[in-house]
């Protein structure tokens, strides 16, 4: 049979167009498939938002379970004498706070020199440096030195005083000055041992002193001005003299926006699950969300709402109804600022333990972030559903290919067909173009 490079060459047939057809026909057996995958992976999707929301809700939980937010507490200063940092073991409460006097710290000059004399020309020097806490220093000068080189030996030492050279109009004066503040750490004695010229001017001596203040009547002195326990648990700055208020208070402004943040994220999932699973037809238009009918989210929201609404413990507060925080009929939750706010003033410790719960008990935080951690979690039933939501798009993909291959076999097996129809028609067209002639000719 005649081999038939072109489809319709031979029999002029449209067997191209044809074959077309027939392939289109073939492909829209994959388009199910493609619907399938486009709505799986639009579920994937949904699970991920699922389980973005659901997270949001365990890390809130979290918070609300750590009893160091409780114990928090913060500081406030009326006038300009201290500022004040309180950590959580601050004993709340209003302190007085008079300074009488700043810590200082000692200083000491030398009698003006050349700066580029040469002191201690050809031999090795040194001088002697003592503070009024006892301790001295000995320090090395090389030979040849000028006043520079004194002033780098003295604060590449370890002797609790810093140098500098200072220009007074005529001449070049050493000062030393006291690293600490306070009486202990002032400079006691310096001596100069062979560095010509170098005398200790005892005028420009400043004798170092520790800061003096009371609080609440009690007299406190301090070599630093950072003075730390004279209120517990509160490092107080002391920047001037005079009376301050130091105010130090639980910190509910803390507290109040974890607990809000907690209602937030459960609010937010609970939009979110509605979203998701959501139906409507308007103009005879349906839509409905990806997750609808889906049980493992209503399962989810139920066990939690469930959860949120539960009493706990044995405390004076059990529920968080109890505290201002309802679930209304939408089933989301409100805050009663009002009752929230006198809650946290006047039954903090109700509170802390309604979240939190004790040793014996859980307390509605950790019963929340017990429940989602076993959601989440690696066997958990969301992380479940997504993985068999993934292994279905898996098998719906090799049946997409299984099927590309199957309809390029059909479309293969027909282009064969056609070109043998092809070729058969044209041999019967030249039979008939040579009976056709030899019949003309008798």
């Amino acid at each position: 049979m005649a081999s038939i490079s072109s489809l319709g060459v031979g029999s002029g047939l449209d067997l191209n167009g044809l074959l077309d057809q027939l392939k289109e026909a073939e492909q829209q057996k994959l388009v199910p498939i493609q619907q399938q995958q486009v709505d799986l992976q639009a579920k994937i999707s949904a699970y991920g938002k699922l389980q973005s929301a659901l997270s949001k809700v365990q890390s809130s939980a979290g918070d609300l379970t750590d009893p160091e937010l409780f114990n928090s507490v913060t500081s406030s200063v009326e006038g300009e004498s201290v500022e004040a940092a309180a950590t959580p073991d601050a004993s709340p409460g209003r302190y007085t706070v008079n300074v009488e006097s700043l810590a200082t710290a000692s200083s000491v000059a030398t009698e003006g020199v050349d700066q580029e004399a040469i002191l201690n020309a050809g031999v090795e020097a040194s001088l002697d440096i003592a503070l009024k806490d006892g301790t001295s220093t000995n320090i090395t000068v090389e030979a040849d030195s000028t006043l520079s080189d004194v002033r780098d030996a003295i604060n590449e030492s370890d002797s609790g005083v810093s140098a500098s050279i200072v220009f007074d109009g005529d001449q070049h004066r050493l000062a030393l000055a006291s690293k600490e503040t306070g009486q202990q750490a002032a400079i006691d004695t310096v001596a100069f041992n062979g560095l010509d010229g170098l005398v200790v001017d005892t005028a420009t001596k400043v004798a170092g002193q520790d800061a003096k203040l009371n609080v609440n009547g009690i007299a406190i002195t301090s070599a630093s001005n950072q003075v730390e326990e004279a209120i517990q648990g509160t490092t107080l700055s002391l920047t001037d003299t005079g009376e301050s208020t130091v105010t130090v208070a639980r910190d509910d402004k803390s507290i109040r926006g974890a607990i809000t943040e907690f209602v937030d994220s459960y609010n937010s999932m609970k939009s979110t699950t509605s979203d998701l699973t959501s139906f409507s037809s308007e103009d005879g238009e349906t839509q409905a969300g990806e997750l609808l009918g889906d049980s493992m989210t209503r399962m989810a929201e139920s066990r939690l709402r469930s959860t949120m609404t539960e009493s706990v413990g044995e405390g004076t507060v059990q529920t968080l109804n109890e505290i201002g925080i309802s679930m209304n009929v939408e089933g989301e939750l409100e805050i009663d600022d009002e009752k929230l706010d006198d809650a946290l003033s006047t039954q903090p410790d109700a509170v802390q333990t309604l979240f939190t719960g004790t040793e014996d008990t859980q307390g509605i935080a950790g019963k929340v972030e017990e429940e989602l951690n076993t959601m989440l979690g690696e066997d958990g039933m969301v992380e479940g559903a997504v993985t068999g939501a993934e292994n279905q798009m898996d098998r719906l993909d090799e049946r997409y290919s299984s099927m590309e291959e199957s309809i390029a076999s059909t479309v293969d097996r027909y282009r064969t067909q056609f070109q043998e129809l092809d070729s058969m028609v044209a041999e019967m067209n030249q039979t008939s173009s040579y009976l056709t002639q030899q019949l003309s000719a008798i």
